[in-house]
C-alpha cells in the first residue's frame, strides 16, 4: 500500500510539474500567435498534428540528447524525475497551445478588438481577453495534465522505471504485466482511472462554466 501511494504521488507531482511548465509557456505562444496571425498560419497547423506524436517518439529523442554522449549529456537528467517533467512537458506543449489557441481567437473577436476599439491599451485588451477565457484555458492546461499522467514512452524511456525514483503509474503497470504480477496493476490501473476520470468531470464543469 505504502508503495502504491507513493507512485501515485510521484505521478501526479511529476506530471503536475510538466503541466506547470508547460502551461507557463503554451499559454504566452497561443496569446502571441493570436496577434500573429500571419505566423498562426503555419504554426497552428503543425502544432495541432504534434499533437498525436507517439510519445516513444519524444522519449527516443529526448533520451539521444540527454544520453552521456548526447549534447545535453553533461546535465546528466538521463533517468531521473526531472527528465521525465521535461520530456512530459514537451509532450503537453502543443496540445495546451492549439486548445489555448482556440479560445483564446474567438475572446479576441468577441472582446478584444472592441476593447481597442474603445480606446484601450493593448495590455488592458490583453487581460480583458485573458480574464474572459479563463475557464477555456483552464481545461487546455487539464488536459494536457491528463496527458502527461497517462503517458508512457517518455517515462519509459528517460526515466528509467527505477524503484522509488523514477518510477510513475504507467511504467509501474507495464512493469508488473511484463512479471505476470497483475495485482499492483490492476490497482494502479484503476487509481489511473478514477484520476482521469476526475479530470474528465473537470473539463465537463469548465466547459460548462464557458457556457
Amino acid at each position: 500500500m505504502r508503495e502504491v501511494l507513493e507512485i501515485v504521488v510521484r505521478s501526479l507531482v511529476v506530471s503536475g510539474t510538466a503541466t506547470l511548465l508547460a502551461s507557463t509557456w503554451s499559454i504566452v505562444l497561443a496569446y502571441l500567435l493570436v496577434r500573429s496571425p500571419k505566423a498562426s498560419r503555419p504554426i497552428i497547423p503543425l502544432l495541432e498534428g504534434m499533437v498525436g506524436v507517439p510519445t516513444v517518439l519524444i522519449g527516443l529523442l529526448l533520451y539521444l540528447l540527454l544520453s552521456r554522449q548526447g549534447p545535453l549529456g553533461v546535465l546528466r537528467l538521463l533517468y531521473s524525475p526531472q527528465a521525465i517533467v521535461i520530456g512530459q512537458a514537451i509532450l503537453i506543449t502543443p496540445l495546451i497551445t492549439s486548445v489555448a489557441y482556440r479560445v483564446l481567437t474567438h475572446s479576441w473577436d468577441m472582446y478584444g478588438e472592441l476593447a481597442l476599439s474603445l480606446g484601450a491599451a493593448e495590455g488592458q485588451a490583453a487581460k480583458i481577453v485573458i480574464s474572459e477565457s479563463l475557464s477555456g484555458v483552464a481545461a487546455a492546461v487539464v488536459m494536457g495534465f491528463s496527458r502527461a499522467l497517462g503517458e508512457l514512452g517518455v517515462a519509459l524511456m528517460v526515466g528509467g522505471n527505477i524503484r522509488g525514483y523514477t518510477r510513475v503509474m504507467t511504467t509501474a503497470i507495464a512493469l508488473e504485466v511484463s512479471k505476470g504480477e497483475f495485482e499492483l496493476a490492476v490497482s494502479l490501473g484503476i487509481i489511473l482511472l478514477l484520476i482521469l476520470t476526475m479530470i474528465s468531470l473537470t473539463l465537463r464543469f469548465l466547459g460548462r462554466l464557458r457556457e
